[in-house]
């Protein structure tokens, strides 16, 4: 059975993105355990709440080491919401600049909407070629709840000479819902709300593992 561990860092739907992940068929565990997180098939850091606060219990255990060793060798992380937002060089928030991993370069800003946060379902634009949304409706909605998002996709060459794939939504502006780019994989909504389709989203995950 396909081992993921669901990263604990102190932030982040962690119940909830187990029993999403659970439901797919995987054998999850919920840990900050450095080694069961570097050997699992596949490693989740979910994330809500505020971006500083976030990378800042992320560093508390060393998870930027871990997510940073995984992809080195080229073994899949998946990141969600603000799980998501961290994986980019910075964040900015009530005027306060956070440095986030860096794994992908740009900066995470409030969304310019007439009513934010942006929270319900809405619809993306995946690329046709898209792993991660295989199999899904063009017209399939997610659960999103976020008041920030990267707005600019910045990376053209991607992690492991693979070319980013890179999902859209639209709330007041254009931001990006989701990335793949070789093992590092993320989603702005949640797939563990998303009922069916966030089901189906995270078994196109498991099965890449």
């Amino acid at each position: 059975m396909t081992r993921v561990v669901i990263l604990d860092y102190g932030s982040g739907n962690l119940r909830s993105a187990e029993r999403a992940v659970q439901r797919v068929g995987a054998d999850v565990e919920v840990t900050a355990d450095r080694h069961a997180a570097l050997e699992a098939d596949g490693l989740v850091v979910p994330g809500v709440g505020a971006f500083a606060a976030c990378i800042e219990g992320l560093r508390s255990v060393g998870g930027d080491k871990i997510i940073g060793t995984r992809l080195a060798g080229g073994r899949p992380v998946l990141g969600i919401c603000v799980g998501m937002q961290i994986l980019f060089e910075r964040g900015v928030e009530h005027g306060v600049e956070s440095k986030g991993t860096g794994e992908w370069p740009g900066t995470v800003e409030r969304l310019h909407a007439d009513v934010v946060p942006h929270m319900g379902w809405n619809t993306v634009r995946a690329p046709e070629d898209s792993q991660l949304f295989a199999g899904l409706d063009a017209d399939t909605r997610f659960y999103f709840l976020h008041s920030y998002a990267l707005r600019k996709w910045e990376l053209n060459s991607g992690l492991r000479g693979q070319q980013p794939k890179v999902t859209w939504s639209h709330h007041g502006e254009d931001f990006v819902a989701a990335a793949e780019n070789g093992p590092l994989w993320a989603t702005q909504f949640h797939p563990e709300k998303s009922g069916d389709a966030g089901a189906h989203l995270l078994e196109n995950w498991l099965r890449t593992l």
